[in-house]
């Protein structure tokens, strides 16, 4: 298809075309929407040309293929009564969640087979975490060290997220067991009866 053309059919003036090509716009997603349907791609796939499904030439896809896969991550069905053959006991979901290997690198420093997504039920942790958000956690992470937010099982025998605070005076050593919303009473455990299941690293908030 010609400039001319593609500036009849889209309604973008030719000026207004030439700065997009010549990079003196920055490229937004609304810039892309006139052209898209009339040279059969989507505003999101032209956006991220190379990068996106169906896009690219030999060079990027070999750069593609050569690029670091993005990591699954496996959550929790914690509203399943299943309790078998999963690990940790637990039932997981079919679906898993996808995370860029740049971020589970540079920002949870955790290996992804450890990684597992935990989804928060209950007002015990709000408003720090509340009903219906997800947490990451590192099951390779099972010392209360440093005191902060860890996934434990409850006894019960289901995976909720609370925060920990050993008490290092006390002999055999206790953790404190806290609930951020104030209306929940903390709890004093031996260490040695608590399962932890693994840090959390950060939350999924819902806005």
């Amino acid at each position: 298809m010609s400039r001319s053309e593609l500036v009849r059919l889209s309604g973008i003036s030719k000026q207004q075309l030439s700065r997009l090509e010549n990079g003196q716009i920055r490229l937004r997603l609304d810039h892309l929407k006139p052209f898209a349907p009339h040279l059969g791609y989507s505003a999101e796939q032209m956006l991220l040309w190379g990068r996106y499904p169906g896009t690219g030439g030999d060079d990027v896809e070999t750069a593609a293929a050569s690029a670091p896969p993005p990591h699954q991550v496996a959550e929790i069905d914690t509203h399943s009564e299943l309790r078998r053959g999963a690990r940790h006991g637990d039932q997981l979901k079919n679906e898993k969640w996808v995370f860029p290997e740049s971020f589970v690198r540079e920002q949870l420093h955790a290996s992804p087979e450890h990684l597992l997504v935990l989804e928060a039920t209950g007002d015990s942790m709000a408003p720090t975490i509340n009903a219906g958000e997800r947490v990451i956690i590192d099951t390779g992470h099972k010392r209360p060290s440093p005191d902060g937010l860890y996934a434990i099982r409850d006894t019960f025998g289901s995976i909720v997220v609370r925060r920990l605070q050993v008490l290092h005076a006390s002999r055999p050593m206790r953790v404190k067991v806290i609930s951020d919303n104030a209306k929940h009473p903390s709890e004093e455990t031996p260490l040695a009866e608590l399962e932890i299941v693994g840090k959390v690293l950060c939350c999924l908030k819902l806005y």
